[in-house]
């Protein structure tokens, strides 16, 4: 059989693989074994002669994984009955069909070639047919709806493969060699299907560039803002769809590895392992989160230079919030409805994708902050006002447009408190008189006591201190060594007590700004 190794091609294979086992049979029921249920055998080997046929399409998976042992679909008792195959109590058993096991490698690479050929299926449909749209019957996106169902498609295929292959063999080599055609499409099927189909047109930086080139003419005026170049929805519920199909292999392949290491043996376990797939899947989600956080900064940023663009010095009275932020929480209230809706299943990434934007906003917010050149004590008190507002959304970003409210997790509520007291401490140095060098920088020093000098410089540019006069507070912040009391005192702004500040000369104006925004509020 060796020196017509050539000739033999997969049905050969299975075919006489088929026949070996059924003789195998025949013999244990001629010289029986009462330990080894007869019937076993014949039904193993009656399904031996047909290669693994994809499963109609489904909409989406099962609520439970097809590798799992309980499942729906008689793995577990298809399970037991390989174990009969698989110890040879008899000793007829596996005494001829033993020899075919150095040509299982033609098996492996049949599945190979349907596993290719499937694979330009899937990304045909995908780029054919993209996500299927909320229908009467299915009105929401999210939940297991959004998750692809040629992945669904793919595994049901992995499973067949994977009895079929356990039933033939007594070794585990051959599934070694199964596992690694597994990984190979795996990879495949995230690169061609999911990663292929991102959107080409959501680069942030592309975006930022058309909305800032030529554009940047219409929105001096506060409240006029061009409209960047942003996904559509269908764009959107295509992300969504790829990140829950990452998510939904991420954990189907951990049971596909635990299946086949199980059924190779522990002589054989070591030799698979799938989590190079399990990081390209986990590269997906975070690839998805971070186009969809984009998408939103870009909606964001024209408001933002439209801040920067505002004549703050010219700011007499302190009114409601101003146009940028209307502006802000506009794109906010529109985008978040829709991802949560999206993701409805995923909750745990839609909060990293709160989580991420705000690591990503807020200290871009800051940094514009810092652009608003000159600006005024009124000003500044306005600006405190709108933070103040911005900082009250971004606090309930998580169930923003919601019916049910949601306490945010603590991680995400850190993150926001951190970044805009940062903010708000920045403004209320900013409404700080300079007349006393000495005590405006004793004044930094309180309430922003992490800054550095250079943060310091920035805050006197907003101010429109000239650079000769820049030096006297920079050299007195040099020379200005920590107290006590200054750390109190900067601990007590950060948690917004203002009764710690009363003994400051701007201390009353700072307490009818916070009663002006409790009021508003």
């Amino acid at each position: 059989m060796l020196h017509r190794r050539s000739e033999i091609d997969v049905k050969l294979l299975l075919f006489a693989i088929q026949k070996t086992m059924l003789f195998e049979s025949f013999l244990v029921k001629r010289f029986p074994d009462p330990a080894i249920p007869l019937a076993a055998f014949v039904s193993e080997s009656a399904s031996l002669t047909e290669m693994p046929k994809l499963a109609p399409p489904i909409s989406y998976p099962d609520d439970k994984n097809p590798f799992q042992s309980d499942g729906d679909n008689g793995l577990k008792d298809e399970k037991s009955t390989e174990q009969f195959v698989k110890v040879p109590s008899n000793p007829f058993q596996g005494a001829i069909s033993r020899c075919f096991e150095p040509f299982m490698d033609i098996y492996v690479d049949a599945q190979d070639r349907n596993l290719a050929e499937l694979m330009d299926r899937f990304a045909e449909d995908f780029r054919l047919k993209g996500v299927a749209r909320p229908t009467e019957n299915c009105p929401q996106e999210g939940g297991l709806g959004a998750v692809l169902p040629s992945c669904a498609d793919l595994f049901v295929f992995y499973k067949k493969c994977l009895l079929q292959c356990g039933q033939m063999t007594y070794s585990g080599q051959a599934l070694v060699q199964l596992a690694g055609v597994f990984r190979k499409y795996l990879k495949t099927y995230a690169n061609r299907v999911l990663v292929a189909n991102f959107p080409k047109n959501s680069s942030t930086a592309a975006s930022i560039a058309a909305a800032t080139t030529g554009l940047i003419q219409t929105f001096l005026k506060e409240g006029e803002t061009p409209s960047p170049s942003r996904l559509t929805e269908e764009e959107v519920r295509k992300i969504c769809s790829i990140l829950t199909t990452a998510e939904y292999c991420c954990e189907t392949i951990q049971q596909l590895e635990d299946k086949l290491k199980e059924k190779a043996g522990a002589e054989f376990a070591a030799d698979i392992d799938f989590s190079p797939e399990q990081t390209v899947f986990n590269s997906v989600i975070t690839t998805s989160i971070q186009l969809l956080v984009n998408d939103l900064e870009t909606a964001c940023e024209p408001a933002l230079i439209a801040m920067t663009k505002r004549q703050w010095q010219s700011v007499e009275v302190v009114g409601d919030q101003s146009g940028f932020v209307s502006a802000i929480v506009t794109h906010l209230r529109t985008t978040l409805p829709i991802l949560r809706n999206y993701l409805s299943s995923s909750r745990k990434f839609f909060t990293q994708f709160c989580i991420k934007f705000a690591n990503t906003f807020i200290p871009k917010y800051v940094a514009h902050i810092y652009k608003c050149k000159t600006i005024s004590a009124v000003g500044a008190e306005q600006l405190l006002l709108d933070t103040h507002m911005l900082k009250t959304v971004l606090l309930d970003l998580p169930s923003l447009g919601s019916q049910i409210s949601r306490k945010p997790p603590s991680s995400f509520t850190k993150i926001v408190v951190k970044g805009m007291t940062k903010a708000e401490m920045i403004l209320k140095v900013v409404m700080a008189p300079t007349d006393n060098p000495n005590v405006f920088v004793e004044k930094y020093t309180q309430l922003l006591p992490d800054s550095d000098s250079s943060e310091l410089q920035k805050i006197l540019e907003m101010k429109n201190i000239k650079r000769g006069e820049q030096a006297t507070f920079l050299e007195l912040y040099r020379n200005q060594g920590p107290s006590t009391s200054q750390t109190q005192l900067a601990t007590a702004a950060a948690q917004g007590d203002a009764s710690a500040l009363g003994n400051e000369p701007e201390s009353g104006r700072i307490r009818k700004l916070e009663m002006l925004i409790r009021n508003r509020l």
